[in-house]
């Protein structure tokens, strides 16, 4: 008997009259609040606007659904198309089946971050670095939305621990599992505070905070994966080359990037804008004066100069 036996929930909806209310959707929309909260705290201590981030965020999550949900589809294209399609087409819309990829929400939501960024006259790297910590504590909490659906979990263990998963999700009785959904939510949170630490311990100003996001999160994206089976029938139908998942390729050349980009601009020093000059002349908000060191920091910040991020 495992020490510590996780069970799968039984229900992942409930239903409020004919209105069904998914676990996986509000795991997901919990991870967003939280991380724009924090981020909200971050920008304001900054020295930036109050309701900067919330606006911001609007274009960054409707982006980064659609491509969440692309980059899902394009990589498992064959759960809805072709010969060995287990569903019908018009089922990749369904996002509340589950299937929304960090890589894709990162990729394409950092276009609406940076269309948003251009309108508002605000450096990029300075929006970067200050929701990286949020973004990582938000995968934490929406990782569990994939425990409730019973999906992404990892190979049969014999380890002190496992996860239960029924039959209808591709489980076998008596068969524990990886929980790999818990193995990525704790790293995230443990990276979230990382990031947070490092931040406060070295200048890493011009989106280094969020190279050090990216460097972070897919080293333990990396073996975490390697660990995750996919289940149709019995076999594992992920895609693979080289004997390597997509997704774990994908880690590797993020990683990779992440690193050169951390070396590029390790001397990198040019302000940023946190307060566009038109707002500051207006009178702008003070940094919040619960973070000394951050207030210091939004000083020089906010002092426009030219080559800003």
């Amino acid at each position: 008997m495992p020490l510590a036996l996780i069970p799968s929930p039984s229900e992942g909806v409930w239903h409020l009259g004919f209105i069904p209310i998914r676990a996986y959707a509000l795991c997901f929309i919990l991870g967003i609040v939280v991380g724009a909260w924090l981020s909200d705290r971050r920008w304001r201590a900054r020295g930036g606007e109050k309701g900067t981030i919330s606006d911001i965020a609007v274009p960054a999550v409707i982006f980064g659904l659609v491509g969440a949900r692309l980059y899902h589809v394009i990589t498992d294209w064959q759960t809805y198309f072709g010969p060995r399609a287990i569903k019908e087409p018009y089922q990749a819309l369904f996002i509340w089946e589950g299937g929304l990829s960090i890589w894709g929400a990162v990729a394409l939501g950092g276009v609406g971050v940076w269309l948003a960024c251009r309108r508002r006259g605000l450096s990029l790297g300075a929006v970067a670095d200050t929701v990286a910590p949020g973004i990582a504590f938000g995968q934490a909490i929406a990782r569990w939305g994939n425990w409730f659906n019973q999906e992404l979990y990892g190979s049969p263990t014999t380890l002190p621990w496992g996860l239960e998963i029924d039959q209808a999700h591709g489980g076998e009785p008596g068969v524990l599992y990886h929980p790999t959904f818990l193995y990525e939510s704790l790293w995230d949170a443990a990276l979230g505070l990382g990031l947070i630490l490092a931040g406060r311990r070295f200048t890493l100003r011009h989106g280094r905070l969020f190279a050090l996001y990216v460097a972070g999160y897919t080293f333990g994206r990396f073996w975490i994966e390697g660990l995750r089976i996919d289940p149709v029938g019995g076999v594992d139908h992920a895609v693979t080359f080289l004997d390597l998942r997509i997704n774990q390729w994908t880690s590797i050349v993020l990683f990779v990037g992440a690193l050169v980009y951390l070396w590029v601009t390790r001397h990198k020093d040019a302000e940023e804008i946190v307060v566009p000059a038109s707002h500051k002349q207006d009178g702008g908000e003070a940094a919040d004066p619960a973070h000394p060191t951050d207030q210091a920091d939004a000083e020089k910040d906010t002092r426009r100069a030219p080559g800003g991020s």
